[in-house]
């Protein structure tokens, strides 16, 4: 018979588990030394790209339009994209990068290369390894987003951390999306009253990109792995051997920022589930490049169509995340954020606040958001027009520059990065155990009682 769940036994282990996880079994304290760095700011930054994919290049496209940096070298496997890159620099009259072609290749350019920061934009399966060697080579660091692969993989960014005192930006571009942080700035105000619940994800129809064989329009094919092109070589073997939220910093970097996560505030544990999988395969069936003979309609794919993530806070707030990339719909982050006076839907682009809005009824989300546009936006905007994204890739890259000429600590730092990052390996091991409750560590060892909100307060990045 399966024993009963014991809730206190749970909560109290729950607020023990940043003591019981703070030693992994990758212990690196050993191995890295704090590195010797020159006082004061940079007025230029030598920046190194590892991973120059269609990522990595909107990174180096908008790095190449500023003054104060230079790009001086560049790391990958693909030829491709290699070559893709190098045309960017040609097409801004910029001199060409140093290039390291190959997996470790990134190690002889990190010992070899006079290079400040590092941008990381490589498959999934190098950011964490890619992060500890730059850090430990005392580099400025960003790092793409993705989810985690190993409780001890998180660990061994914040241990590289602070043993060695460089820092990790992680590039979470969602948080500066205009209507996410127009939010913020009423949430601060305390428009919506003090928060309870919270909703987010990552619903993005991508079967398009998960198979994509490069020979025609992009997205159209049911290739994946060596025969296929861009992230369809790397992305869809997840869902064939993984079950979880593989892809949740989208909405939980926004999300955090609105209750103060890791300052103030912090996540104690989640519950995941996951739905049967039938959308992968269903595509293969039925594309005209597929069919019920193709191989690839014989793979068993692991990876639930729908996983869904709900997570407790120590201040009381519920957080529910959405995984859903493998079904057809539109895009969506699922935003929303409820509180004791009203709430913002951002899949219906409404809100309701309590005494302003008409009883019982939405309004519009729109004249809001245009009244409590953030600073940063309103500063610059005209800088943004063109980037990626809508315009937030410029921000996120933006402040990353800035950042890493001062060297200081990031919005996004190695505490968050841990902490999101987490949430995959937490979910996987939670629908393995038939949706068990998974204690979320708390990776700052304590800080997060101390440590204060520092996103977006000024004008200037």
């Amino acid at each position: 018979m399966e024993k009963s769940f014991d809730r206190r036994k749970f909560l109290q282990t729950t607020a023990l588990a940043g003591a019981s996880l703070a030693i992994p079994a990758t212990e690196l304290k050993a191995q890295s030394q704090p590195v010797e760095k020159p006082v004061g700011p940079k007025s230029k930054l030598n920046v190194a790209f590892l991973g120059v994919g269609l990522r990595g290049q909107s990174h180096i496209d908008l790095v190449l339009n500023r003054d104060d940096c230079n790009v001086v070298a560049i790391n990958d496997v693909d030829d491709i994209m290699i070559n893709r890159s190098k045309e960017l620099f040609t097409k801004k009259g910029k001199p060409q990068p140093t290039v390291y072609k190959g997996e470790k290749a990134y190690l002889e350019l990190l010992e070899k290369e006079d290079v400040d920061a590092v941008i990381i934009s490589s498959p999934w399966r190098w950011h964490s390894e890619m992060a500890i060697a730059a850090m430990k080579a005392g580099k400025y660091v960003g790092l793409e987003v993705c989810g985690g692969f190993s409780m001890d993989e998180c660990w061994e960014l914040v241990n590289t951390s602070e043993a060695t005192g460089s820092h990790l930006f992680f590039l979470e571009n969602v948080c500066y999306r205009r209507d996410v942080m127009a939010i913020l700035n009423m949430v601060r105000q305390e428009m919506f009253g003090e928060l309870i619940h919270l909703e987010c994800g990552y619903q993005h129809d991508l079967r398009h990109v998960k198979f994509n064989d490069g020979k025609s329009a992009y997205g159209n094919g049911v290739e994946f792995g060596e025969k296929g092109f861009s992230e369809a070589k790397w992305r869809t073997k997840h869902s064939v051997h993984r079950n979880g939220d593989l892809y949740p910093t989208h909405g939980i970097g926004p999300v955090a920022q609105y209750i103060d996560i890791n300052r103030g505030n912090r996540l104690l544990y989640l519950t995941s589930f996951a739905s049967k999988a039938r959308g992968l395969h269903d595509y293969v069936v039925n594309h005209e490049k597929g069919g019920p003979d193709h191989p690839n309609a014989k793979i068993e794919f692991k990876l639930g169509d729908k996983v869904t993530t709900t997570i407790k806070c120590n201040n009381g707030e519920t957080i529910v995340v959405h995984h859903d990339t493998n079904l057809p719909r539109p895009y969506s982050l699922g935003f929303r954020v409820q509180g004791t006076k009203g709430l913002w839907m951002a899949v219906n682009r409404s809100l309701h606040i309590e005494g302003t809005s008409p009883s019982h009824r939405w309004e519009d989300a729109d004249p809001y958001l245009k009244k409590y546009d953030h600073p940063l936006w309103t500063r610059h905007e005209q800088k943004a027009v063109g980037a990626g994204h809508g315009g937030m890739d410029f921000f996120l890259i933006h402040a990353f520059v800035e950042c890493a000429k001062r060297d200081e600590t990031p919005p996004f730092d190695v505490y968050d990065a841990a902490t999101w990052l987490s949430l995959t390996p937490l979910s996987e091991q939670s629908i393995a155990m038939g949706s068990h409750p998974m204690p979320i560590p708390d990776f700052t060892r304590g800080r997060w009682t101390e440590r204060k909100p520092d996103f977006a307060f000024g004008d200037e990045y």
